[in-house]
């Protein structure tokens, strides 16, 4: 672990800012590590932001997911999106979500709201 904080500029510097925080995991607060932690911790999200950057997701994706997380059918999604037919159409991508469905879904099921916002990637289905 080297002694000086330098900016992450390319992958061996994160890779190094990475091995150190390995190396400091742990270490309390308002000590010389656990101010070197908080700092390499900040560097890192900074360098991942701008460098490995991920999409957020398309909204059906995430819906369907967190049917998968919870094992929710679709017949347990009336009470949020409407009928059997609203919803196989929006699970299909033939139909929008509303904001109405959007408030409900991030209510009860905790799915972002920006994610819910989002266009629906049409030919992802």
């Amino acid at each position: 672990m080297t002694t000086d904080v330098k900016p992450i500029r390319n992958e061996a510097d994160y890779d190094a800012a990475m091995a150190d925080v390995a190396a400091l995991w742990g270490a309390p607060n308002g000590t010389p590590e656990g101010d070197r932690l908080e700092v390499l911790a900040t560097l890192i999200d900074a360098y991942e932001a701008k460098h490995h950057a991920m999409d957020a997701p398309d909204p059906i994706e995430a819906i369907i997911f967190r049917m998968e997380q919870q094992g929710l059918s679709r017949k347990d999604l009336e009470h949020i999106i409407g009928t059997r037919t609203r919803i196989a159409e929006v699970l299909n991508r033939k139909r929008s979500l509303s904001i109405a469905m959007i408030r409900r879904l991030h209510d009860r099921l905790g799915i972002s709201a920006e994610v819910l916002i989002r266009p629906s990637r049409k030919n992802a289905a």
